[in-house]
């Protein structure tokens, strides 16, 4: 289970103490909470395309979260930010960036879950 960031100042919160992990698609900000729950934000800035490209690109890593949620470690903030290159990626692209920032972060509780099934991301 994961809840939402919505204010600005917890985002800002998120950028300016945490620390970010990036590949080819996407860049994640984590920060931990002191909380027992994990909450996730999503920026996609309009430099990655039109109004529907951005959240196509936003529900795809929403339903990439949701799916993989119940393997992290509890406790952190987390910001996912769409790079220009995540603009007509599939959903397995998708999935494989989240998947793989997740683990290179240290979220992941239980590594053998999760595959990676692109390696070369």
């Amino acid at each position: 289970m994961f809840y939402k960031l919505k204010k600005n100042a917890e985002f800002r919160a998120v950028y300016r103490r945490g620390k970010s992990f990036s590949n080819k698609l996407l860049v994640l900000y984590i920060y931990r909470n002191r909380k027992s729950l994990n909450r996730m934000g999503i920026s996609v800035s309009k430099k990655v395309g039109k109004s529907v490209t951005r959240n196509r690109i936003k529900r795809l890593i929403k339903e990439s979260f949701r799916l993989n949620c119940d393997n992290l470690k509890v406790g952190y903030d987390l910001v996912f930010i769409a790079r220009k290159s995540s603009n007509n990626k599939t959903y397995c692209d998708i999935n494989n960036s989240v998947k793989f920032l997740l683990k290179k972060a240290g979220l992941i509780n239980n590594e053998e879950k999760i595959n990676l099934s692109n390696k070369n991301i």
